[in-house]
């Protein structure tokens, strides 16, 4: 009994521990910016398509702010549906990062160094409203906390960590 007991326990490893190198604010914030210009490239199409369909059928253009208002709505949602799609996708896919990510080094990650699920990388995305709401102070708290987390890592259960 004694043999198969050792057998078993030779093919038997334990969990290994997850500790990675936390990446910091410079690099988190080299990374946006990368992003940032990627997504304005993105932007500026979504919106001259939107304002190109505008101009060629202004039906009812008028001065009254709030009816303008109403024209725009609809491009500032697929402004914003651009961006969540764009971090969650890229952010729960192998690359586990966006361009800026992957152009630094970077990647996204669970509590235990796994990879994010479309859900959990789209409740990261969202819990960055957050971290602006509070005059971007959950954003520089990457700079000033152990892991290396802004508030909407906190929130979401996520790290950033160097590859």
């Amino acid at each position: 009994m004694s043999e198969f007991n050792d057998l078993i326990l030779d093919d038997f490893e334990a969990p290994q521990r997850f500790e990675p190198e936390y990446a910091g604010f410079w690099i988190r914030v080299a990374a946006y910016i990368i992003d940032v210009i990627a997504l304005y490239v993105v932007q500026i199409i979504l919106v001259a398509v939107f304002m190109g369909s505008i101009l060629i059928n202004p039906g009812g253009m008028s001065d009254d702010p709030e009816a303008i208002l109403y024209r725009l709505l609809p491009m500032y949602g697929l402004v914003l549906a651009a961006y969540w799609l764009y971090f969650a996708l890229l952010e729960s896919s192998a690359q586990q990062g966006t361009l800026g990510k992957m152009a630094v080094g970077i990647k996204v990650c669970d509590m235990h160094g796994q990879r994010l699920s479309f859900g959990h990388a789209t409740g990261r995305f969202f819990a960055k409203f957050l971290s602006s709401l509070t005059l971007l102070v959950g954003y520089i708290m990457v700079a000033f906390t152990e892991k290396k987390q802004g508030l909407h890592d906190m929130v979401a259960g996520t790290f950033v960590v160097r590859k």
